[in-house]
């Protein structure tokens, strides 16, 4: 538990800047701590690792974009969904966010000369401890399972690679890892197996989630609906199941959700892991996001799935992706964009509130 002061810092502070966003970050500490002084906010802060047993939910933050690359910004996301979330809640505990370097994304990619050299300016000195955000959030969350094997977290990001340490130190953590399974909210597949050359990145996640599975159809995904292929390809190449965004918004909650149910139930699921990418909603509800695609999901329908999930399985861990507040797609009117982070910080109030049954 020494590392975690080390490899975490404040709410809202993990965003790398400069000058410019420093009124943001005074803002949360204000909100969280009653203070914009960071040695006062740190104090405080320092004392949340101190109640790690505690049952309700935990936040962490995770803002690096450096896994994305289409069109950056989600770095920005845990910051301004964790004001969206005081607006309207504050029955959880803020773990921090995970300190970032923005130009690294894992420490398997930097030779050991670079590694030395960030551990210097990352914590005054050269040791064991990891430098990149992937890195260092699976090194923290780690330790946090290790102090409660029983936390139920949730991982604000970032771009869609910031999932892959979350949901793989959640199922290092269960038990009955056969009965774990992980439900994806998503408009892309992440299934390729390596895009450019690199094995974790936002295309990539999922694929390599499937290593630590008991079996691939314990990944089911929705909201699919840009793809190089059709859901049979991935069922038949990776062995995952999905339901398209066309064939929910088709079907409507109630049947989609009793497919839902049936199949994690005739593979005797009990606990599952929720992550969200953004824009697996319709580009109405979600522009402020790296990959807005058209003919989505609705809002309301998602909600309501995600609570039918928490009534009939344990949801002991789930994410929210890809919230780019600052990216303003061509076209869309100022009350849009504000609307679409509205929207994102609602689907993380239900996903908090699924996570507390």
């Amino acid at each position: 538990m020494k590392n975690l002061p080390q490899l975490l810092t404040l709410p809202g502070n993990g965003v790398y800047t400069v000058n410019t966003g420093k009124e943001k970050k005074a803002k949360l500490l204000e909100a969280y701590y009653g203070t914009k002084n960071v040695e006062k906010a740190q104090k405080k802060w320092l004392k949340t690792f101190e109640k790690l047993d505690i049952a309700k939910p935990w936040i962490i933050g995770i803002p690096s974009d450096n896994g994305g690359g289409i069109q950056r910004g989600a770095n920005w996301g845990p910051l301004m969904l964790r004001q969206e979330i005081l607006a309207c809640s504050q029955d959880f505990s803020d773990l921090g966010d995970v300190r970032v370097i923005p130009h690294l994304l894992h420490d398997k990619y930097l030779n050991a000369e670079t590694i030395k050299l960030c551990q210097k300016a990352l914590y005054g000195k050269v040791n064991k401890l990891p430098v990149s955000p992937l890195s260092v959030a699976e090194k923290a969350l780690t330790e946090i399972y290790k102090k409660n094997p029983e936390a139920h977290i949730l991982g604000l990001g970032g771009d869609h690679s910031t999932s892959y340490p979350l949901v793989k130190t959640w199922l290092q953590s269960r038990k009955k890892i056969k009965e774990a399974a992980l439900f994806h909210f998503d408009a892309h597949t992440d299934l390729l197996d390596r895009r450019l050359g690199i094995d974790i990145c936002f295309g990539t996640w999922t694929h390599k989630i499937l290593e630590d599975l008991a079996s691939p159809d314990h990944v089911l995904q929705i909201g699919i609906r840009s793809s190089g292929k059709d859901k049979k390809h991935w069922k038949k190449a990776l062995g995952v199941e999905q339901l398209w965004a066309n064939e929910v918004n088709k079907w409507g909650v109630d049947k989609t959700y009793k497919k839902i149910f049936a199949h994690y139930k005739n593979l005797g699921i009990k606990e599952i892991y929720i992550s969200f990418d953004i824009d697996a909603l319709d580009e109405k509800f979600a522009s402020a996001t790296g990959t807005p695609e058209k003919e989505g999901l609705f809002p309301t329908d998602c909600a309501a799935l995600i609570r039918l999930l928490g009534q009939d399985f344990k949801i002991t861990g789930a994410d929210l992706m890809e919230v780019a507040p600052f990216v303003w797609p061509e076209g869309v009117p100022a009350r849009d964009q504000q609307s679409s982070l509205t929207v994102a910080g609602d689907m993380a109030r239900v996903l908090l509130e699924v996570l507390h049954t």
